[in-house]
């Protein structure tokens, strides 16, 4: 699974923050106006993330509503497992990357392995199994 792209990052944004699935409209319609989009640059980047198999889509009238496959929990776990599994060091990139935690992003980290430790996370929820 490779990194998104700008534009598709700030699809992936919106359409993870909708308590629904979005039209390409609607999508196009929340994004930063910091930049000027063609409503069909957006429509091609959500076929493109369809295509991949990143969103789902369900004909809506004529139009298509899209949702993500994966909550942003889950892509971001699935990214994090891959780049480990490539890094030849899983243990010394963890290190370095504890290192870098704030005390309070590292006291959630103690908290959330001791969450699983008590509880195993259904991966298939992000939730605990009990």
């Amino acid at each position: 699974m490779r990194q998104f792209g700008h534009l598709e990052a700030k699809v992936m944004d919106r359409l993870w923050s909708a308590d629904r699935p979005l039209t390409v409209r609607e999508v196009h319609a929340l994004l930063p106006t910091d930049r000027q989009r063609a409503y069909t640059t957006v429509m091609t980047v959500m076929d493109k993330l369809f295509r991949k198999g990143v969103l789902e889509r369900e004909l809506d009238g004529k139009a298509y509503r899209y949702r993500p496959v994966a909550s942003r929990a889950e892509h971001t776990a699935t990214a994090m497992e891959e780049l480990l599994s490539t890094s030849g060091t899983p243990r010394s990139t963890l290190l370095h990357f504890v290192g870098q935690l704030s005390a309070e992003e590292a006291q959630e980290l103690r908290e959330a392995l001791d969450a699983v430790a008590v509880d195993p996370v259904d991966r298939s929820t992000g939730e605990g199994r009990s």
